[in-house]
């Protein structure tokens, strides 16, 4: 479980098969705090550590994830990505929770700045070869939230026709994050809200004929509750 609170960028460099290794700074104190077998959010993406490198650690990135994200799209050593280490109990819940396993992707539609921050439109699709993804667009409400690239963001609008909505982003997150790397037409990881999927998920168990037969007030009176 990550927060889109991003503590690092780093670099990918393809090793053997689906393995990466991903490079930090060497102002960052990222690798001293990782350990074998631990969750790191790399662009949202929740990958495993499987080495621990003087700079950085190395992952696999198994076929589906490779589908679903833009990590196998990254050009290495051109294109940074964002690097979360996974929250700890106790730790402050800055942004939102982001459980790292990516809906699909997006691409930018525009970045402008404003007197106070950044407005970015993104419109989305389930992987880099079909249209539309309405499974995100469900989720999407304007003040809820949305992880890009891992980044917790606030959706400000969501179109009418639920193909784009928009985020604010601080001058901060901006400059410390790739989405100042982005350019009309890149391609970003999107998480939807979790709770916004288990709720959804609740309500069309509710409504399904299934669950109508299986729960009734007979089925709870036989088992105590009335």
């Amino acid at each position: 479980m990550f927060t889109g609170l991003i503590e690092t960028l780093g670099q990918i460099q393809p090793e053997d098969g689906d393995r990466f290794a991903i490079t930090v700074p060497h102002a960052s104190s990222l690798p001293e705090a990782l350990e074998i077998g631990e969750s790191v959010a790399v662009d949202g993406v929740c990958l495993t550590v499987e080495k621990i490198l003087a700079q950085g650690f190395v992952a696999t990135a198994s076929p589906e994830t490779l589908k679903r994200t833009r990590l196998g799209q990254l050009i290495p050593g051109r294109d940074p990505v964002n690097l979360e280490t996974a929250l700890r109990v106790g730790s402050k819940l800055g942004g939102h929770f982001v459980s790292g396993h990516v809906d699909g992707v997006g691409q930018l539609l525009e970045s402008r700045p404003t007197q106070k921050a950044w407005e970015m439109s993104f419109t989305a699709v389930p992987t880099l070869t079909e249209q539309w993804d309405r499974h995100i667009a469900r989720y999407l409400v304007p003040k809820g939230s949305i992880a890009v690239n891992g980044v917790s963001l606030t959706v400000v609008e969501c179109a009418a026709d639920q193909r784009s909505f928009s985020v604010a982003v601080i001058p901060h997150t901006y400059e410390e994050t790739n989405l100042r790397n982005l350019t009309p037409g890149s391609w970003v990881n999107l998480e939807s809200d979790i709770l916004g999927k288990y709720v959804d998920k609740l309500l069309n168990f509710h409504n399904s004929p299934q669950q109508s037969e299986d729960l009734s007030l007979a089925f709870l009176a036989e088992h105590g509750y009335l």
